[in-house]
């Protein structure tokens, strides 16, 4: 959605990013405000005036020379900054990056990079992309992109170079830890699809998984096709994973929360100040999974559209809610693009789920304690304001104002684990997925000569002492202070998230989360809360009969 347009011949100004932002200011002001606009104008003007005094005064005397457009990016970041905790502005590069997560497809390689000691470092890369066929690993190096050397590079010369049409080439040479020399290839860009289902298969022959990690514009048919496939193999019972799910956009929250609701059913509703603000949200279209008993995985890092979904599903007697307390985001933005392929994302409204419950936490004046909410330790009860209580269609208690609250409460945010300080410490250091990096898979021909100093290992290995004591040495090696204690305590974990690791860089990410939901203690409680989630199914049509 785009505000403002502007006429080219604005470019050539010395001062073009206070025009900018004059028309956005005006923008923003008629936006927002409406027919307020003239009785505020004198008001609005005269605080610009001052604003573009202090930036021509710091453009004039300030002791280096800054470059304008800086100047007013940082401005138009601390002006939503003063609002509300998730009102932000996107620099071009960053709106870019957002829109190609929320399309959910780009062309090019497939990786994720960063800047590592003036290295162009593989961070992450997506399953079956062309970074993937050629057998590139996290922690390569790009050292040269078209025989130029990327030293000192910024990762945004980096991307352009890399990104291109489909089907075109590019070269790059490769250093990887543990092999002398560079490896060049030929790269053949491509489609990349930024999958937001991320794990689906049978946990056993009556109950199906599937992970959704985010809300992009994909996912809604991405879940459709999972639960197909999953049906096609039997199953008559359900556990969606929400955990460390952010959110993304609502109408994709709607629509999934439209395959387990019947038509007509509230999912959610808007209440906000501008034009078309209010809106309330129904289920529009059948679906065949409307009796299919659920249980819903959330936890701290759960937020916004994971929340609404959630939420209309608690609310409707429609699922069991396991796990933490979500997060608590209740405010929805709208994403603006402005000029210069910048972009805002504003909070125009708050959404209340169908009992009436806006879930947001309130915030401090920092946001620092709103933000850092996942580092807190939960426990199972928190007191609640007697305006916070609504009730489910079966008349269940539910409560706003923090979050939702899960109908079973099971700590868990680090994959399901509860583990000590230590090893969350581990897990913060990238100690798991560091350990993993010394492995290759067994018959793996790609870049095989530079994988000839990894060991070797087979799908479906599992975690030996051996292995344990080995990554013991890593930790002693890295000036990692072991807590014996603690290293006992979280054995589980430790030994849950070495699997996880390697199995995700060399089986693909349904082979991981499968033997990781094996193990994770909170995904295996679900499993046992069917009887109570089919139950639940029944209350409300009980409750209307009571009535």
């Amino acid at each position: 959605m785009e505000l403002v347009c502007y006429d080219a011949k604005m470019r050539s100004s010395r001062f073009f990013p206070v025009s900018v932002l004059a028309v956005l200011v005006s923008a923003l002001v008629g936006g927002f405000f409406g027919s307020n606009l003239l009785a505020t104008e004198d008001e609005v003007s005269q605080q610009y005036r001052v604003f573009t005094s202090a930036l021509a005064a710091i453009d004039r005397e300030y002791v280096d020379a800054v470059p304008s457009e800086r100047l007013v990016y940082g401005a138009i970041d601390g002006m939503l900054h003063t609002l509300d905790p998730h009102s932000s502005f996107f620099d071009p590069k960053e709106y870019a990056q957002m829109r190609e997560r929320q399309e959910g497809r780009y062309y090019g390689l497939g990786i994720t990079i960063q800047v590592i000691d003036g290295d162009i470092t593989v961070m992450s890369i997506f399953e079956g992309s062309p970074a993937y066929k050629k057998g590139l690993r996290r922690g390569d190096v790009i050292a040269r992109i078209e025989g130029v050397d990327t030293k000192g590079w910024l990762s945004d010369q980096a991307v352009k170079k890399l990104k291109g049409p489909k089907g075109t080439t590019v070269n790059i040479s490769i250093r990887r830890p543990g092999y002398e020399g560079l490896i060049d290839m030929e790269v053949v860009r491509d489609e990349v699809n930024i999958t937001t289902v991320q794990g689906e298969f049978m946990l056993d022959k009556d109950t199906g998984y599937v992970k959704l990690t985010e809300f992009s514009e994909t996912s809604d048919r991405e879940l459709g096709k999972a639960l197909s496939g999953l049906t096609s193999k039997g199953m008559t019972r359900l556990v969606l994973d929400l955990r460390n799910n952010p959110g993304g956009a609502l109408d994709q929250a709607i629509r999934i929360s439209n395959r387990f609701l019947p038509r007509g059913d509230l999912i959610v509703y808007t209440r906000g100040r501008i034009a078309n603000a209010d809106q309330d949200y129904r289920a529009t279209e059948e679906s065949g999974y409307t009796h299919l008993p659920m249980v819903v995985l959330v936890n701290r890092g759960s937020a916004s559209a994971s929340e609404i979904v959630t939420g209309a599903l608690q609310d409707h007697d429609r699922a069991l809610i396991v796990g933490e307390r979500t997060f608590g985001k209740a405010l929805v933005q709208s994403v603006y693009r402005i000029v210069e392929g910048a972009g805002v994302a504003v909070t125009t409204g708050r959404y209340y789920t169908p009992s009436g419950r806006l879930i947001q936490r309130p915030w401090d004046g920092t946001f620092d304690e709103y933000l850092m909410y996942g580092l807190r330790d939960q426990t199972s009860e928190r007191p609640h304001q007697a305006s916070e209580l609504k009730y489910t269609d079966a008349g269940r208690k539910v409560y706003g104002g923090g979050g939702i609250e899960p109908d079973k409460f099971v700590l868990g945010s680090y994959e399901g684990f509860n583990p000590t300080r230590f090893g969350r410490q581990l897990f913060a250091r990238q100690s798991f997925l560091n350990f993993a990096d010394r492995f290759t898979a067994e018959g793996d021909t790609r870049l095989s000569a530079a994988n000839q100093n990894r060991k070797r290992i087979s799908r479906g290995f599992t975690i030996t002492d051996d292995m344990m004591k080995d990554f013991r040495a890593m930790l002693v090696s890295q000036k990692v202070r072991i807590d014996e204690e603690a290293f006992v305590k979280d054995e589980a974990f430790i030994r849950a998230m070495i699997r996880y690791e390697i199995d995700s860089a060399l089986f693909g990410i349904d082979e991981a989360r499968r033997n990781l939901i094996a193990a994770d203690p909170q995904a295996q409680f679900a499993v046992t809360q069917f009887p109570e989630a089919e139950r639940l199914m029944q209350l409300p049509q009980a409750h209307a009969k009571a009535r």
